[in-house]
C-alpha cells in the first residue's frame, strides 16, 4: 500500500509531456481491450485481426505502431493488479463519448469470435462501472456491437 502511494506521488510530481500523457492513455485503453481478448484464455483469429485494425482506425496509428502498442500493453496488463489502474487514467482524460467508444470496442472484441464468454461480459460491465457509465449506455454499446457483427 505504501509502495503504491509512493509510486503514485512520484509519477504525479514529475512533469509529463502531452505525448507521454497520450501514450499512457493509449496504453490504458489497449490494456483494457486486452483484458477482454484474454478473458476467455484464447486469442481467436478474429480478435487477433480486429484489435490492430481498431487501433489503426481509432488512434491513427500505422500497423507497426499498433502492434508495438499492443506488445507494450500486454506487458503492462500482465503486471496489473486491477482494472482501476487503467480506468483512473481514462477517467482523468476522457469524455463520456470517448468512454462509450472504448466500451463499444470492448463489446466488438468480445463478440468477434461469435460468442460472448461470461468473463468477457464481467470485465466489460466492471469497466463500464469504473468509468462511471450508466447501465443504459453499457447496453446501448452492446446492442450496437451486436448489430455490427
Amino acid at each position: 500500500m505504501i509502495a503504491k502511494l509512493k509510486q503514485f506521488l512520484t509519477s504525479h510530481s514529475q512533469a509529463v509531456t502531452p505525448e507521454e500523457q497520450t501514450r499512457q492513455l493509449n496504453l490504458a485503453a489497449v490494456s483494457l481491450l486486452l483484458e477482454v481478448v484474454f478473458a476467455d484464455e484464447t486469442l481467436s483469429n478474429e480478435e487477433a485481426k480486429l484489435l490492430p485494425s481498431m487501433l489503426t482506425d481509432a488512434l491513427s496509428l500505422t500497423q507497426s505502431e499498433a502492434e508495438e502498442l499492443i506488445e507494450e500493453a500486454t506487458k503492462v496488463q500482465g503486471n496489473s493488479t486491477s482494472l482501476y489502474e487503467f480506468t483512473s487514467e481514462i477517467n482523468d482524460q476522457c469524455s463520456v463519448e470517448q468512454k462509450q467508444k472504448l466500451i463499444l470496442a470492448m463489446w466488438k472484441l468480445a463478440y468477434a469470435d461469435g460468442q460472448l464468454c461470461r468473463y468477457e461480459d464481467q470485465i466489460i460491465r466492471r469497466t463500464a462501472e469504473l468509468l462511471y457509465l450508466k447501465h443504459s449506455e453499457l447496453i446501448q454499446m452492446r446492442n450496437i456491437a451486436m448489430e455490427a457483427r
